[in-house]
């Protein structure tokens, strides 16, 4: 893609830096794909733009981040709703997803990916089947992702996905211009043997990427793995290894002071485990409510998702920041629990740090990539506009998103993508999803 220079201003800029957290009147110029100014309008260097964007109606924003989905479960949406969480994998989407071939991921994820931009995320973690097809999609609709190699126990041949895996990982590092950071994911205590974990947790840490599971997400895993290990899965991830490499761990629910003591370990500046939590999903199967709170309490890094849309229906992170904010007020008794601000920052900066990216995106900062937002707040449901940070979390939607750009590049801009075709992509979902029901139901 032609790099290009653009200038938002005027523009209220959401930053996320803590020395200047929103401005009023802002300009940020973007170049090459990097943010090289963000500060007041007046005070704005000269910059000769390619493209202007601007208003006092549009919020600026870092990218949202999705920091745990199965992207090409669009192929379910809707298809086993309302079911617990060990019927629904087993009785339904083993089953359906027993007949996917590589298009279906394909097309599936290229959906997500059309979902997922228009609703403001520049950034997310992937763990599926067919993954060097869906890091295709990936790469061309200039997304940035962090995807994985699937390791499935139950499934054939284990040591050769973990040849797979490692392959995978070594040879898309850095691919899509460097927005592809490839992840190793086992699918969970429960579906991987000893064996492969050791193997896991060793090409993870030889090719430095994080690894990538399921963790604690109902009462029934943490009895399982206690029975099979011995310990609950936090403590035996730890007796693993898994914790000396970055660990995204999804869900964590289920959690004892010891878990906790254990997440909240120190390695290089980094809690033990970084989680990704997933509050819509964990609803929807009935699994429970994470402590979120006490989490991030202790210093453990903690990101949103949304889980794959067969368990959420929606990939939608403006979704999650609101019920995050509302749902643990609730469950705590105390209604300044997750203010609106360490909300935003979930959803953005948080993300970043649980991908291991807070480096290069998550913030809106002079030297970071370009992942940036614009928000329309030109909205009857955001006006009078007492407190913009309190309207993102409380009242904006992700319909008001009217601008989104990756590494200084447009994706989504005026109701049009520019990157993904979304009527091909649609109609393509909906003739493998029939044929893959129509083969799960015998």
């Amino acid at each position: 893609m032609p790099m290009t220079r653009i200038a938002l201003s005027p523009v209220t800029a959401v930053t996320l830096d803590p020395h200047a957290p929103v401005m009023q009147d802002a300009a940020i110029h973007v170049e090459d794909g990097a943010i090289t100014y963000v500060g007041p309008a007046h005070d704005a260097p000269d910059f000769e733009a390619d493209e202007v964007r601007g208003g006092e109606h549009l919020v600026a924003m870092p990218g949202l981040i999705n920091t745990h989905c199965h992207a090409a479960m669009t192929l379910l949406r809707g298809y086993a709703d309302d079911m617990a969480l060990e019927p629904w994998l087993q009785d339904r989407i083993w089953p359906f997803e027993a007949g996917l071939e590589e298009e279906d991921v394909y097309w599936g994820t290229q959906l997500a990916i059309a979902e997922m931009i228009r609703n403001g995320v520049t950034c997310f973690a992937d763990m599926y089947f067919f993954h060097r097809r869906a890091t295709e999609a990936m790469v061309e609709s200039g997304v940035r992702a962090c995807p994985s190699a699937s390791i499935i126990g139950v499934f054939p041949d284990v040591p050769g996905q973990i040849a797979e895996a490692r392959s995978y990982a070594s040879e898309a590092a850095g691919a899509g211009d460097g927005r592809i950071r490839p992840c190793i994911a086992p699918h969970s205590l429960y579906t991987c043997e000893r064996e492969h974990w050791t193997a896991v947790v060793d090409a993870a840490g030889e090719l430095g990427v994080p690894i990538q599971t399921h963790a604690a997400e109902t009462r029934a895993e943490v009895e399982e793995v206690r029975k099979r290990w011995g310990a609950t899965p936090i403590q035996t991830l730890d007796s693993l290894g898994a914790l000396d490499v970055p660990l995204i761990a999804a869900h964590c629910v289920h959690l004892d002071d010891t878990d906790l003591e254990v997440m909240a370990r120190r390695r290089d500046g980094r809690s033990a485990v970084r989680v990704a939590h997933n509050p819509a999903s964990n609803c929807k199967l009935a699994s429970g409510v994470a402590p979120v709170a006490e989490l991030r309490r202790r210093g453990i890094d903690v990101g949103l998702a949304t889980d794959g849309t067969a368990s959420n229906n929606r990939l939608d992170i403006w979704s999650e920041m609101r019920l995050t904010a509302l749902l643990h007020k609730a469950v705590e008794l105390d209604p300044t629990t997750l203010a609106a601000e360490e909300v935003l920052e979930m959803g953005t900066l948080g993300g970043a740090r649980v991908l291991g990216l807070e480096a290069e995106v998550g913030s809106l900062e002079a030297g970071k990539r370009a992942d940036v937002v614009l928000v329309d707040f030109d909205r009857p449901h955001l006006h009078p506009p007492h407190d913009v940070v309190s309207h993102l979390i409380y009242s904006a939607q992700s319909a008001d998103v009217v601008t989104v750009m990756v590494d200084g590049q447009l994706l989504y801009d005026g109701g049009e993508h520019l990157t993904v075709d979304v009527d091909r992509a649609m109609a393509e979902v909906d003739a493998r999803a029939r044929r893959l029901a129509t083969a799960a139901a015998g």
